[in-house]
Order: structure tokens, then C-alpha cells, then sequence
């Protein structure tokens, strides 16, 4: 089982300290919805977003739909060798179960995770719980971390992919947001950092390559073992 982690995702509702900003009432308004209710959305509410802490990695929740697109999307998924997990930038764990489909179209991403952090259950499809990081890899118990960042060693992917497939329950990690860098915390749950390519790539980019490889890699291994 390749457990696939998108950490720190920049998908939240709108926090407590913006909720009464013009952009974001003003948006609420639109929707009919709570402010409350509403994912954080650089789109709609940049001028919100000036004065929360680590901005420029919050309020991308399309980043982390075209990220699931992408691994859902996998023949490694869609056999059931994928589990998803998305930690997001305030220590929520989303747990997605087995085979999942994520919607391809955005409106109802948008409204399914509202509704998913909003209820936060803890049974059905995507279950929802509060932990940080490292907690999230102790529940896990993944054989090694495997942190792809633009701060770790370059690293062919070819040899990444044999790398990850030498462990019975590996865990490939791989940021959730547009810009800047994991957190000393998130650093610290990962085993090995990676990098794979001179420039650095967005999310769904690095994931798609790196589950690709690892498909490969287990066909390379399947035709050795059976010549």
C-alpha cells in the first residue's frame, strides 16, 4: 500500500479573524452561505487574506482539487494500492477511503469540502480528524516518508520510484500549497527528502510523475520476479 499524503493543503474554511472582511462578507453574500461555511479562496478574498499569518500558502483549495484529480485518476489508485490522506495548513486530516472518486468539477468539489469540514464526520467516504502531522504518520504506521521538496536531494525518478517500492507501506509526502516552504514540524515526520526536478513543480505535477514511476516500477518488479 503506497500511502499518498497532500500536507499542509491550502484548503480551509475561512478563519474566525477575517469572517467580517468586505471581500469575504461580500462573497458569503453571493453564495447565500454563512462566511463561516465558505472555503478560504484567494480568488475571492485576497485582500482578506493580507494580514494572516503564512498567506501566500493559504487559499488555494483548487490547487488540492487538481492534485486529487490527478492521483485518483491512477491505475495504482483505482486498483486500491492508493490511500489519500490531505492534512491541511490548520492540522486537519481529511481521510479519504479506498477507490473514492473525487468530483472532476470544482463547484461541487468546493461544495463537498465545506460540507466535509463544516460536519467533519467520522464515518462514510471521507472521514475527518484533528491532527497534526506527525500524528497523522504515527496512525499511518508507514514504513519510511518519502518528502518531496525542492530541499531535498535530486533524485532520479527512476531511482525514487525503486526507492519507495522496496518498502511494504511506503509514504510519499507532497505540499498542498502554491508558494513557500513545509514547516520545521513537517519536516521533521519526513524520513528522506526529495527532489526531482532542477525548477520546482506545483503539486499535482509531482504527484502525477512520482505515482507514475512507482507503476512502472512495480510492472519492472512483477516481470523479474516471474522470469
Amino acid at each position: 500500500m503506497l500511502y499518498f499524503v497532500l500536507a499542509e493543503s491550502a484548503l480551509e474554511l475561512v478563519p474566525e479573524g477575517i469572517r467580517k472582511r468586505p471581500a469575504v462578507v461580500s462573497d458569503a453574500k453571493r453564495r447565500q452561505k454563512g462566511a463561516s461555511a465558505i472555503l478560504l479562496d484567494r480568488s475571492f478574498h485576497h485582500s482578506a487574506m493580507t494580514k494572516l499569518n503564512d498567506s501566500e500558502k493559504r487559499g488555494r483549495p483548487d490547487l488540492v482539487h487538481v492534485t486529487l484529480l490527478n492521483v485518483t485518476g491512477t491505475p495504482l489508485y483505482l486498483d486500491g494500492s492508493v490511500r489519500i490522506l490531505v492534512h491541511t495548513y490548520d492540522d486537519v486530516v481529511l481521510e479519504i477511503a479506498e477507490k473514492t472518486r473525487i468530483p472532476k468539477n470544482y463547484i461541487r468539489f468546493r461544495g463537498l469540502m465545506e460540507e466535509t469540514l463544516e460536519e467533519r464526520p467520522k464515518q462514510g467516504l471521507i472521514r475527518v480528524h484533528s491532527m497534526d502531522i506527525k500524528e497523522l504518520i504515527r496512525k499511518i504506521s508507514t514504513d519510511k516518508v518519502y518528502g518531496l521538496t525542492v530541499q531535498g536531494k535530486m533524485t532520479p525518478l527512476e531511482e525514487l520510484a525503486e526507492m519507495i517500492t522496496a518498502n511494504k507501506n511506503p509514504c510519499i509526502m507532497v505540499g498542498g500549497f502554491p508558494h513557500g516552504h513545509f514547516s520545521t514540524e513537517t519536516l521533521s515526520a519526513m524520513d528522506q527528502l526529495v527532489r526531482i526536478n532542477a525548477r520546482p513543480l506545483e503539486a499535482h505535477v509531482v504527484a502525477s510523475r512520482v505515482i507514475y514511476e512507482v507503476e512502472n516500477a512495480e510492472v519492472g518488479s512483477t516481470i523479474k520476479s516471474a522470469s
